[in-house]
């Protein structure tokens, strides 16, 4: 260590007490991180692009400072998604300081490991008080069981109104419209389902009737409309 010549000719105040770090919460024990390796626990964080128009949520679980398991989410950019087939690849297997000095290429995934690193290493996770942490794989839960992200699509206009274009349950099929114009539900398909149907040898048609859903009054609305069309 090298010293300038002023601290070399200052004399020795003792310190108090070394304390260490605060404790934090991680995976129902308090935690006095000194290194990464003292990190662990799952949680959630998003993160946005330079010129804001594509976001990304990442999901990492993370044991002993090793990133386990990643689930990448995006939406916006097209380019965005093919850096997350990438980041998906490379992040597991990292350590939380590594991933946050690995470039994901596309602003909003390195956003998100920014964020998700903050939250994590002062003890914000989302398992900090769940004894064990959860288990590899729980970032699938957040997809359900067809293992699909909830995208919500909707549109509207000033003189036009809403337009419902895509919601949790899939793909926005109509509209329902009561006597005043007013929105009281939709039908919709499940692409997700409907894809399942196909691979397990229903034809598309059979798998198209039999992934439909509706949502709220449908049933007894005035009126119908194809809201990408009308």
């Amino acid at each position: 260590m090298n010293y300038t010549h002023e601290v070399e000719q200052m004399c020795t105040v003792k310190k108090g007490p070394h304390h260490g770090p605060a404790p934090i919460p991680e995976e129902g024990k308090w935690v006095k991180a000194y290194e990464i390796k003292d990190i662990s626990g799952f949680t959630h964080g998003i993160g946005w692009c330079a010129p804001q128009q594509g976001a990304c949520k990442l999901s990492l679980n993370i044991k002993n400072g090793i990133i386990e398991e990643a689930l990448v989410e995006t939406i916006g950019c097209s380019g965005m998604t093919h850096s997350a087939a990438m980041a998906s690849e490379v992040l597991p297997g990292k350590t939380i300081l590594e991933a946050l000095n690995t470039d994901l290429v596309c602003d909003a995934i390195n956003t998100a490991m920014r964020e998700l690193f903050l939250q994590i290493v002062y003890g914000r996770s989302q398992s900090a008080f769940s004894e064990d942490g959860l288990s590899i794989g729980a970032g699938l839960e957040d997809l359900g069981k067809g293992l699909r992200s909830q995208v919500g699509t909707m549109y509207g206009t000033k003189v036009k109104g809403v337009r419902y274009l895509e919601m949790a349950e899939g793909y926005v099929t109509r509209m329902a419209l009561d006597d005043d114009d007013q929105v009281i539900g939709y039908e919709f398909v499940s692409l997700g389902k409907m894809t399942d149907f196909i691979k397990k040898g229903d034809d598309p048609t059979t798998a198209y009737n039999k992934a439909m859903g509706t949502y709220g009054r449908f049933a007894d609305a005035a009126k119908y409309i194809d809201p990408r069309k009308e």
